[in-house]
């Protein structure tokens, strides 16, 4: 671009026309060159339509954080009421929150200064609010890692155990593994095909972990999955048949692979303890490091067997007694901890798992927190990246947290109470005093996790029961000769004509999430128009009214062109944390409803009003697209 000399510019500014900036993108990074847009921050926009009812976005549901006002007013651990450890018990099981839950604070505090004189209790603004340790704030990364070592993961079979570092999130944890273990590959000259890097992952994965990974160069390989999660070996596309006929040609054997092995992110599976023992031993095998993304392990559902089968008239057999517990080597110390199927690092002897926690899921999203379980050598390196990068989570959010879950009453006189929210200063009132106000403590955390455990487990059932009853259309004929179906009412006079199903599903057996396979090849129109544009109109019918709901198409978490254009497109993830419980079944109904409508459109020309917009090309496939997601949407 041509530059203004320095007096025609000084000229410029007095008047209302600028320069332009310079063109600097020569300067890119090739990183930066390949870097797109967040397919997940793009989709955010749709959530602005009034009254959409939010089935796509994996988003928890403000009701279930532990804060009531902005003045951070606590809820109690016991607000939730946990569900069963094992399917056929009568009641909860439940962890015990504070032995006085009158002593719960009603309010976070954290004072200005603090006489405690062990680092590893002090809660306080002089110190949180400092340039800190990057591996965390003392206090919180003492209490995070007491909570992984001696509850999450007490098994863990290497010498001194794991280590911990606190991250700014998932993501962030994410970002640093990469930057631990891959080096960027560009494809320019001098960059070896043989070097290029590779990400072991499922055929459908999380889309942010895809924007992270592809800028860097990097080969996504997918590895085929079951019912169980990925697939360890005995058929093509398995991790021992990708691994073990690794084409050199292709790039670098993989070295690196990604999961979410309990409620995957989509599709919701709970990898079993078997399974993760085979993916285990053929990683060890290949040198493979394990990165377990886990935002989502606190929510296993033992009653998904049981009430899936009760929902589609299954004969329901008494549960098999648990395995989980066999393949411990020592309790939590928690009966709800010891009843989830156990992490990778449980089998770890090489110390090859990097484990990706967060509180995302569990206190807030926006709290961006969350940290890194790993043996001490990788945590160390962890730690130099940090310090010259993220340098440590915001002080801010640390001392939050730390006094929500830790904290006690500063009963020194030399100590300076100041709330961290409340506007207020004279925030320690009478009231408080009073009630002496303590932290959860590990006992209320549990419990809290407890509670929200089975507030999503009753909220998956209800919108499971509801996709059931709608998943096949019947049509039935009446004594009169008249056909009926999309959702007619049956009657004594009714003969059935057809059924069709039209969208078919596991439930999930953890996470937030339904996978469904749309049957678009039952639609009238299947052989006049293709899978995508099917695909694409029943999501965009789908926002239209009466219906009013949002679905995030399949496209957006395939790992790359070929499940894209394979069969991407015929899946629907739903959501079922992010609305009320009552919106919930709402929005699920009207998601049955629309679905059932869309297969009575019988005339190609209302699928092309409903995709005029969209840039098409005569074989179906999108002549332009915003980012990896593949979609219209730009998602």
């Amino acid at each position: 671009m041509e530059r203004l000399p320095y007096r025609d510019a000084r000229l410029a500014r007095r008047g209302e026309e600028k320069p332009l900036p310079a063109d600097l993108s020569h300067h890119y990074s090739e990183v930066t060159k390949h870097r797109v847009a967040s397919q997940m921050k793009a989709y955010y926009k749709f959530f602005q339509i009034p009254g959409i009812g939010n089935l796509a976005g994996g988003l928890p549901n403000v009701r279930f954080f532990p804060f009531d006002t902005l003045e951070a007013q606590t809820a109690k651990p016991e607000r939730w009421t946990p569900s069963p450890n094992q399917p056929d018990a009568s009641g909860a099981t439940t962890t015990q929150g504070p032995s006085d839950p009158q002593k719960t604070a009603a309010h976070i505090e954290v004072p200005k200064i603090s006489s405690e004189p062990d680092p590893l209790k002090k809660i306080d603004l002089a110190t949180a609010l400092q340039y800190g340790l990057a591996q965390g704030y003392p206090s919180l990364l003492s209490w995070i890692r007491q909570f992984t070592r001696d509850h999450l993961h007490p098994d863990v079979p290497y010498r001194d155990g794991p280590d911990v570092m606190l991250t700014c999130g998932s993501t962030d944890g994410f970002s640093k593994t990469l930057e631990l273990f891959v080096n960027p590959w560009s494809g320019e000259a001098g960059d070896d095909i043989c070097d290029r890097p590779g990400l072991l992952c499922e055929t459908f994965v999380y889309g942010n972990i895809l924007t992270q990974a592809l800028p860097k160069g990097m080969q996504v390989v997918t590895v085929e999955s079951d019912a169980a999660g990925m697939v360890a070996t005995g058929r093509p596309g398995s991790l021992e048949d990708v691994l073990s006929n690794w084409d050199p040609a292709k790039g670098k054997r993989p070295h690196l692979m990604y999961t979410v092995a309990m409620g995957h992110n989509p599709t919701g599976i709970v990898v079993p303890i078997e399974r993760k023992r085979d993916i285990y031993a053929i990683c060890s095998k290949y040198d493979v490091i394990i990165v377990e993304d886990e935002p989502y392990w606190y929510l296993q559902f033992p009653s998904a067997d049981m009430e899936e089968a009760k929902s589609r008239g299954g004969l329901v057999l008494a549960p098999p007694p648990p395995s989980v517990r066999a393949y411990r080597s020592s309790s939590s110390g928690y009966p709800f901890l010891d009843s989830m199927v156990p992490s990778f690092l449980s089998m770890d002897v090489d110390g090859r798992v990097v484990r990706l926690d967060t509180f995302s899921k569990t206190i807030a999203p926006g709290c961006r927190l969350g940290w890194i379980t790993a043996q001490p050598g990788l945590i160390e390196r962890y730690v130099r990246i940090s310090e010259t990068s993220t340098q440590q989570p915001s002080g801010f959010v640390q001392s939050m947290v730390a006094e929500l879950v830790m904290g006690g009453p500063d009963t020194s006189s030399t100590s300076s109470r100041s709330s961290l929210f409340s506007s207020s200063s004279t925030s320690t009132s009478t009231r408080d005093k009073k009630k002496t106000p303590e932290g959860w403590k590990m006992d209320g955390w549990v419990r809290w996790l407890e509670g929200l455990r089975g507030m999503y487990e009753r909220r998956m059932n209800r919108m499971c029961r509801i996709l059931d009853e709608g998943s096949y259309q019947i049509k039935t004929k009446s004594r009169f000769g008249n056909i009926k179906g999309g959702g007619d009412e049956w009657d004594d006079d009714c003969v059935l004509v057809s059924k069709t199903q039209l969208y078919e599903y596991d439930w999930p057996r953890g996470g937030m999430f339904v996978w469904l396979r749309i049957r678009f090849e039952t639609h009238p129109l299947w052989q006049a128009l293709d899978g995508v544009k099917l695909s694409a109109a029943l999501m965009i019918y789908l926002t239209t009214k009466p219906y009013l709901v949002l679905v995030a198409p399949g496209t957006m978490f395939s790992a790359n062109d070929k499940v894209r254009v394979e069969k991407g497109w015929a899946f629907f993830r739903l959501c079922f944390a992010g609305e009320t419980e009552e919106n919930v079944d709402g929005s699920s109904q009207r998601f049955v409803d629309g679905v059932q409508r869309f297969w009575t459109i019988k005339d190609t020309k209302e699928i092309e009003k409903l995709l005029e917009d969209l840039p098409f090309t005569a074989q179906g496939q999108h002549t332009e697209r915003l980012d990896v997601g593949g979609t219209w949407l730009g998602c």
